[in-house]
């Protein structure tokens, strides 16, 4: 798949960065300015995710984001050099017991943000999608 990349060492001050990644790719693929929060939110939980939770914050290590637009869609892909997780065990932010602890609220946000989100390579990458018209 050829797509538009960036890569990033593990530090949580490149969310900058990021930020103007998106900018960039949003004008030149003209993409509504209604989907960009949703995409900016999105990729800033997952990026965030790798760096801390899938590279702990090792700064010589990357997260890797791709971006390809297909016919009526917008794929991300954010990847991480971490051991993985397993996605179904994350806890379920929106019960009672789950919410002042446990985790989960990047992977819940990501998942009513975007149209489809699934996990490849053991959990080190996420795939973020958002359709367009």
């Amino acid at each position: 798949m050829d797509c538009d990349t960036l890569k990033i060492p593990s530090s949580p001050e490149q969310i900058g960065v990021l930020e103007t990644y998106i900018k960039q790719l949003t004008e030149k693929h003209r993409i509504s300015e209604e989907l960009y929060p949703n995409i900016l939110i999105s990729l800033t939980e997952a990026v965030n995710n790798a760096i801390l939770h899938g590279n702990n914050s090792n700064k010589s290590k990357y997260v890797d984001i791709c971006f390809n637009k297909q016919q009526n869609q917008l794929i991300f892909k954010v990847s991480d050099e971490g051991m993985g997780f397993n996605p179904n065990h994350i806890p379920d932010p929106t019960k009672p017991e789950n919410l002042e602890c446990c985790g989960g609220r990047g992977v819940f946000l990501m998942k009513e943000l975007s149209d489809n989100i699934n996990f490849q390579d053991k959990g080190r990458t996420v795939e973020i999608c958002f359709n367009i018209n």
